[in-house]
């Protein structure tokens, strides 16, 4: 990738067919920071609540499963503003979406912060999952747009190294300032950060994108692929066995009389993992077939659950977590490189699609095991998460092996 271009230099006008080219420049270092920036603030906002699920419970006096619907209702909202968004990336602009939506999750974040009940505050959540969700589906599209096909998991690794750098920062530092200061504070941090990057993404230039056409043309490209609706199955899946199971990391170690900050310090080395992970994906992409990896992934996700269903202990979840971290970096960015070709004339309301598939599964996963999480049922949650990790990993290579696209 070429790490010389200005941040401010504009990439050429789309080609007279209003496809984009193959030969688009390599998106600049510079460019690429501002995109990390804008995922790890999002990231931040959506993991943050989850080492204070049960803090904010006690000092707002409601249950558990109250609790949960600020963050049930975050990635539902996340997950139903994909399409939206994605429609409007493909008719206005990837970076003036960003722009928008981070205004939006700026306030929303800081509303957050003032919420006098729980009711208040589960609309704040809401409302910012509902800005938010722009964020991470434009950075993964304006990587599609600028990086060819064949080296683009590189650069996307790099990005989900940036998104899991936030899911760590979030859960160590929430998790420290609900214990120590206020849980208040967690939701003021990527507000802020939001609304700086507003206004910093204005020096991105905007990649080449196909000519709008009419307003809902994007969505028939992208409904009428078959392989499109297999990779949103998968992963809905995905995000209901991963990302679904992963909020109940934290809770099921403090069930056990661990501290705030003991479990979000748990709960960051899932970043960790993903970090980690993201470096050796990076090294083996071109030299490992896209199946390998994703069933590498699925071994690890699966080997982690197991781990935590045996026994809740510190070790045992610190384990647990660092393999989720890795499962997801091998799993998922192999899936997300795949889901950014499947419609190029309308890469964003694709990718846009995947992200609706992914959230609509974890917010549905999170929901249904709020119930057993406020009996402690820790153990049939977590078997029932490694038994659905095979059926998830056998259709994501399948459907790979078989993809010719």
């Amino acid at each position: 990738m070429d790490t010389t271009d200005s941040a401010r230099t504009p990439l050429p006008p789309p080609p007279a067919t209003g496809t984009p080219g193959p030969t688009a420049p390599p998106v600049p270092a510079a460019s690429l920071r501002l995109l990390r920036a804008a995922g790890f603030a999002s990231n931040f906002d959506r993991f943050c609540i989850t080492p204070m699920l049960l803090l904010i419970g006690t000092q707002l006096g409601v249950s558990l499963s109250t609790v949960m619907l600020a963050a049930g209702g975050y990635f539902l909202a996340y997950g139903l503003m994909q399409p939206v968004w994605g429609l409007t990336s493909d008719r206005i602009g990837r970076v003036r979406v960003m722009r928008i939506s981070l205004t939006g999750g700026a306030v929303a974040a800081l509303c957050s912060v003032s919420a006098p009940d729980v009711t208040v505050l589960i609309v704040a959540r809401a409302a910012a999952g509902a800005f938010f969700a722009a964020s991470i589906a434009a950075s993964i599209t304006y990587i599609g747009d600028t990086v060819p096909a064949p080296v683009r998991q590189g650069p996307l690794s790099e990005l989900m190294t940036a998104f899991a750098l936030g899911t760590a920062v979030a859960t160590i530092v929430a998790g420290a300032l609900a214990h120590y200061v206020s849980w208040r504070l967690a939701f003021a941090l990527p507000g802020l950060i939001a609304a700086y990057l507003a206004v910093a993404l204005r020096r991105l230039p905007e990649p080449p994108r196909p000519a709008p056409g009419a307003l809902l043309a994007p969505f028939k490209v992208v409904l009428r692929s078959r392989w499109q609706w297999y990779v949103m199955a998968v992963a809905m899946l995905e995000g209901a066995v991963l990302l679904g199971f992963l909020t109940y990391i934290a809770p099921a170690l403090e069930s056990q009389g661990a501290s705030a900050t003991l479990a979000g310090a748990v709960s960051a080395l899932y970043g960790v993992g993903s970090m980690a992970a993201a470096q050796t994906v990076k090294r083996l992409v071109g030299r490992c077939t896209p199946v390998r990896l994703i069933v590498v992934g699925g071994v690890q996700m699966a080997v982690a659950f197991g781990l935590a269903a045996a026994g809740r202990s510190v070790p045992a979840l610190v384990a647990c977590t660092l393999l989720l971290g890795g499962g997801w970096s091998f799993m998922h960015s192999t899936i997300q490189s795949w889901a950014t070709g499947l419609s190029p004339a309308a890469r964003a309301t694709g990718v846009a699609m995947f992200g609706l598939a992914l959230y609509a599964g974890s917010a549905l996963a999170s929901a249904v095991a709020a119930g057993p999480a406020e009996h402690h049922a820790y153990q049939g949650m977590f078997l029932t998460a490694a038994a659905l990790t095979v059926p998830l990993t056998v259709a994501a290579a399948a459907g790979r092996a078989r993809y010719r696209g």
